[in-house]
């Protein structure tokens, strides 16, 4: 596609906060009208207080918290709402994706639950495994990863 140079850049579309779908993966069992708030136990470790709440504009994104998250229940995907600013997440963002292609943030604001995704693919065992591998030889070498 060929896009000419002279285009007015006031005529192009802006991207706009509040029409955009997010997402939230864990394995709590939570309800539409609900709040995900911070100050609540970490999807990741269990003995923190986590100071943020995750979302992200992507399904893959979202499916990796549903699968990564503590606890033996079933992960689940929730359609988030924020109810407050949100800012890139800086654990990906400025470590792992630099532009933020995951489209992933956090907000010290509560996530009103909108909805759920009821049918998502996750990740192969394997790739899952080999995530939380990864994840445990950080952990094993004292390397934080949430950046709180």
């Amino acid at each position: 596609m060929n896009i000419n140079s002279s285009i007015d850049k006031s005529m192009e579309p802006t991207f706009d906060m509040s029409t955009q779908k997010f997402y939230h993966g864990t394995k709590a069992n939570l309800k539409p009208g609900e709040l995900i708030e911070p100050g609540r136990n970490s999807n990741y470790d269990n003995t923190k207080k986590a100071s943020f709440v995750y979302l992200t504009a992507t399904l893959d994104a979202a499916t990796w918290g549903a699968e990564l998250a503590l606890g033996e229940e079933q992960g689940r995907i929730y359609i988030v709402e924020p109810t407050g600013p949100i800012e890139d997440d800086p654990n990906l963002t400025d470590k792992k994706f630099p532009g933020n292609p995951t489209k992933s943030y956090r907000t010290k604001n509560p996530l009103r639950i909108i909805g759920e995704v009821t049918y998502w693919q996750g990740h192969s065992p394997e790739q899952i495994k080999t995530m939380k591998d990864n994840l445990e030889r950080f952990k094993q070498q004292g390397i934080e990863i949430i950046e709180d």
